[in-house]
């Protein structure tokens, strides 16, 4: 089970922190209006280690626990939550090896991951199949020691200027219950050790969103995709790609869940501070008492979301299954994220409405918290089957 040592978290946050100051908050609101992919800013981010926070050491990276990664993930969504997204989805695809891929497929992907040498994402969403994950039409059919796939995935965050993903498909369509047809596979756009693109493989078109700007989220369309099938088959089993899918999806609700605290502990600061220097009827807002209802629910709400994060990374780094507990600090969060935001946007009046504010992006980001990693709906069901199933009469 992974651990951080205290004395070493704290260097590490301090580090984050000191990045941020220094690097990110100069350039967040310009990247963010032009929708630029922050290229040098993941440069940055190779450097300091993110692109493998969560990978064994063995393999190269930092071996961080969950409780250390959520913090480090609200820490940089404070300033900029599109840069969370850029490493939490490759995390995802490496956790997806790290826990079930074969001794050679760690061997080969894991040290690539963990420097950023080839960085990806989650390849699941198709554009008939969201949450349902069993509705997906992807398939992937067996030939000799290869793996030829067709189909197509949209909404994969790093689609575009990313090299991996971890692709779910069906190896067995006809397959009942459905789930037992999916696999998951590692594949590349590029050859990992030439860099060449591969033939098989195109990009869709990016697409263009509300929020979560300067990340790309783009599709891709695989025609006669051939791919090493011992490299590829994750775990070297068909069948077992909806486990790992969902399984995957743990550290990506809390990531969702930590990005949430920080949209809302940001638009929280702003608004501490604006309601303290903007007067009206003399006196400054904040003395206000329907301004301090609002500044008194936006703090509890925040703290609570913090807490319910930080179960359920403590109890992800047990080993223990927490979907319960991913799915109830998911849920809360980020529904707390959309609400402070927009108490946020109401406190700063016009200036919140305005580009110059980071209100505004609060605003915008907050929404695909609720969507993001399984809707909130689902969150809902999940947390209400495990709760019946924990607590059976």
């Amino acid at each position: 089970m992974a651990h951080t040592d205290e004395s070493e978290e704290g260097l590490i946050l301090d580090a984050i922190d000191k990045w941020v100051a220094r690097k990110v908050a100069p350039v967040a609101m310009e990247l963010e209006h032009g929708d630029v992919y922050p290229a040098d800013l993941v440069e940055d981010m190779k450097e300091l280690g993110l692109f493998g926070a969560l990978i064994d050491p063995a393999y190269g990276g930092l071996g961080l626990s969950a409780t250390t990664y959520s913090r480090i993930v609200t820490r940089i969504a404070r300033e900029w939550m599109s840069l969370t997204g850029i490493f939490n989805s490759h995390l995802m695809m490496a956790q997806i090896v790290q826990r079930f891929g074969t001794d050679r497929q760690k061997e080969y992907w894991l040290p690539k991951f963990a420097t950023g040498a080839l960085r990806g994402g989650l390849g699941l969403t198709e554009p008939d199949a969201g949450t349902d994950l069993q509705a997906i039409r992807t398939t992937a059919t067996r030939k000799g020691d290869k793996y030829v796939i067709n189909g197509a995935k949209t909404w994969i965050s790093n689609a575009i200027e990313g090299d991996a993903n971890a692709l779910l498909v069906k190896t067995d369509p006809s397959a009942e219950p459905r789930y037992k047809g999916m696999s998951m596979m590692i594949v590349t756009k590029i050859d990992p050790e030439t860099k060449a693109p591969l033939p098989g493989v195109k990009n869709g078109k990016k697409l263009e969103k509300l929020g979560y700007k300067g990340i790309d989220s783009g599709e891709f369309i695989f025609e006669d995709y051939e791919c090493d099938a011992d490299l590829a088959l994750v775990g070297g089993e068909e069948g077992r790609g909806f486990f790992m899918a969902t399984g995957g999806l743990e550290i990506g609700r809390i990531n969702i869940a930590a990005r949430s605290v920080g949209i809302a502990q940001r638009a929280l600061a702003e608004s501490v501070a604006y309601a303290q220097t903007r007067k009206t009827m003399g006196k400054p807002i904040c003395e206000h008492q329907a301004i301090q209802l609002k500044l008194g629910e936006m703090a509890a709400k925040t703290r609570a979301a913090e807490l319910l994060v930080e179960d359920a990374a403590r109890m992800y780094d047990t080993g223990e299954r927490v979907d319960m507990e991913a799915g109830m600090a998911k849920y809360f969060a980020s529904e707390t994220a959309v609400d402070v935001a927009t108490q946020a946007m109401r406190i700063h009046g016009g200036y919140g409405y305005s580009k110059e504010y980071p209100i505004e992006r609060l605003y915008r980001d907050a929404p695909l918290m609720c969507i993001g990693e399984g809707t909130n709906e689902m969150q809902r069901i999940i947390i209400a089957k495990q709760l019946v199933k924990r607590n059976p009469v």
